[in-house]
């Protein structure tokens, strides 16, 4: 199974020079915790709720600070033609829950989490992923 046979195909996206304000609101509207980050066409970022409390708020910026100053700049993705147990181990070893999905043009396609995958009935691709993602270590740990 390819990664574009589940990945889910609508995706919202916001600009660089949008604000804070914007992308929460889009982002409460979607009832989503992420947005890719776009610009002429091009996927230059991704943008969290977690991005917006710790590298924004956090540090005293507010609503009308632009996405571009909090979003991760570096963007991990998947091929829409990779195969969906491939990724979903990379995303159990890169610890993310969802990736955005470009062509091979680097086009964005799509967003894959580990929801779309257990809803097209691979469970066992999700869970492992999953296990790997909550294993203790990793990026967002809270551990010193």
């Amino acid at each position: 199974m390819k990664v574009s046979d589940v990945m889910t195909r609508e995706v919202q996206v916001v600009a660089p020079d949008e604000t804070l304000e914007q992308a929460a609101r889009a982002m409460a509207l979607l009832d989503a915790g992420i947005l890719p980050v776009g610009d002429d066409n091009r996927l230059v970022g991704m943008i969290s709720d977690r991005d917006i409390a710790v590298r924004g708020v956090a540090f005293g910026k507010g609503p009308t600070t632009l996405v571009r100053e909090v979003m991760s700049g570096e963007v991990k993705y998947c091929f829409e033609d990779q195969d969906l147990a491939e990724i979903g181990r990379n995303m159990g070893e890169q610890q993310v829950r969802r990736l955005p999905v470009v062509n091979r043009e680097k086009r964005l396609v799509g967003i894959l989490s580990l929801g779309d995958i257990a809803v097209a009935g691979r469970e066992v691709i999700a869970g492992d992923a999953l296990g790997d993602i909550s294993r203790p270590g990793g990026a967002h740990t809270q551990s010193l």
